[in-house]
């Protein structure tokens, strides 16, 4: 984590990156990891209105080819871009859109997810001279390094002195 002064005997937490401090090709391992509950799951679903009896009926899951619940899809795609935010899209003004996004292995209550991005093109906008799109392909494994996500997404970064509150 990195940290600023910002008086004597004070410092604040940096959050995000400006488009400057990102390097095409660039790795961002994001920590901590995130084990999914079964209450994650339930309360995700149902707050969703997915009743799919694969995510709140243990014995409807129980008969099926996985024996047990799966974690809603939704759930695990935004517990994954949520682990990327610090290190990629903490000073966003946007994000863009997301492509190529896969789903390549079931995810149950009790699993930890740990996740990586990859940054793949960081450009100057051509209507904002401020800002910058920077383009990262994320993947997600599970505790036994499974990979069981992957997504490509592009973000609307300032550059340094052009943030939010600066």
């Amino acid at each position: 984590m990195e940290v600023k002064k910002v008086g004597p005997n004070r410092y604040q937490t940096v959050y995000g990156r400006y488009l400057e401090e990102f390097e095409v090709g660039a790795i961002y391992e994001h920590r901590p990891g995130r084990t999914i509950t079964s209450a994650d799951n339930i309360n995700f679903s149902l707050m969703t209105m997915n009743q799919h009896p694969m995510h709140c009926d243990e014995a409807f899951a129980a008969k099926s080819e996985f024996g047990k619940p799966l974690v809603n899809s939704g759930l695990t795609i935004a517990i994954v871009l949520g682990m990327t935010v610090n290190d990629v899209s903490g000073k966003a003004i946007a994000n863009l859109g997301m492509t190529d996004l896969f789903l390549t292995a079931p995810v149950f209550p009790g699993d930890t997810l740990y996740a990586e991005t990859e940054v793949l093109e960081v450009r100057e906008s051509r209507s904002r001279p401020t800002q910058g799109i920077v383009k990262v392909l994320t993947r997600a494994v599970n505790q036994d390094g499974v990979q069981i996500m992957s997504f490509v997404r592009s973000a609307l970064i300032p550059k340094r002195g052009h943030g939010v509150g600066e």
